[in-house]
């Protein structure tokens, strides 16, 4: 399984950058995982990564606690699936995107800055991995 984390637009923050980059980091000890700025209209995850499963963050979406966020890293592990995740940028997703995604997913019912959310994907995303192991960290 590999992970592909697409953030629209570049962090005006370099420190919540450098925050979700040691999650990255973190993360990469159990898996592939990679960091991508994506400019919105020349991006399209859909035809790069035709197989994988696409998930877009969005308010409107499906809250989940962590345990639920690793159980689809344990699904994807299991059936041999990469994931795709797109943070959009302030103008939120290209057009067509929130229609072909597999899963709309929310971080929180508030509203942040889409630099945090990046570190807290991020983080999450580490959670999942030290969840489905077992390791202490999510305690």
């Amino acid at each position: 399984m590999k992970i592909w984390l697409y953030f629209i637009g570049k962090p005006k923050d370099e420190h919540a950058n450098a925050l979700a980059a040691e999650y990255v980091k973190r993360a990469s000890r159990y898996g592939a995982i990679e960091m991508i700025e994506a400019r919105p209209g020349r991006t399209d995850i859909f035809g790069r990564h035709a197989s994988a499963k696409k998930i877009l963050l969005e308010p409107a979406g499906k809250a989940l606690d962590s345990q639920a966020f690793a159980s689809i890293f344990e699904d994807a592990a299991m059936r041999g699936h990469d994931l795709v995740f797109a943070v959009g940028g302030h103008d939120g997703f290209p057009a067509g995107w929130r229609e072909r995604a597999d899963l709309l997913l929310a971080l929180s019912a508030m509203t942040m800055p889409h630099e945090l959310a990046r570190a807290v994907l991020a983080e999450q995303i580490y959670r999942a991995f030290t969840i489905m192991r077992g390791h202490p960290y999510p305690r």
